[in-house]
């Protein structure tokens, strides 16, 4: 049994990363979704997909990595966690490294960056950072 799946895929991310692997599957479920969709439209990642696979679905991110080969999610970690849980009005989000890195926030109009969340004036639960 697994107690945080969110830091497990931010684990797979960041040894995937490492190795600089093409692509990393991670285990799907609907807020795992939110976050590849939130790196998609922050660049952080080529695309994403779903997979149909035995016993439930993978989802499988293409990692970006840019022209010399560098790596483009230079750290990505967990903030909120199962036994700490960190939440954050819109208007107390502060920009990640001067605006360089971002924030994943969970809120009531579903999964968003920190720059999303501002501009829309919304909190909830930072689940992770990545710059």
């Amino acid at each position: 049994m697994m107690t945080d799946p969110i830091a497990d895929m931010l684990t797979r991310i960041r040894n995937a990363v490492r190795v600089e692997r093409p692509f990393v599957d991670i285990p799907s479920s609907r807020v795992k979704r939110g976050i590849a969709d939130v790196l998609k439209r922050e660049g952080f990642v080529w695309d994403w997909k779903e997979e149909e696979t035995e016993p439930a679905k993978t989802l499988r991110l293409e990692l970006k990595y840019g022209p010399n080969g560098e790596r483009v999610i230079q750290a990505i970690k967990r903030v909120s966690k199962p036994g700490r849980r960190l939440y954050s009005r819109g208007k107390e989000l502060k920009p990640v490294l001067g605006g360089m890195g971002i924030q994943i926030i969970s809120t009531s109009k579903g999964v968003m960056s920190d720059r999303e969340a501002r501009r829309e004036n919304v909190g909830g639960e930072v689940l992770c950072e990545v710059s």
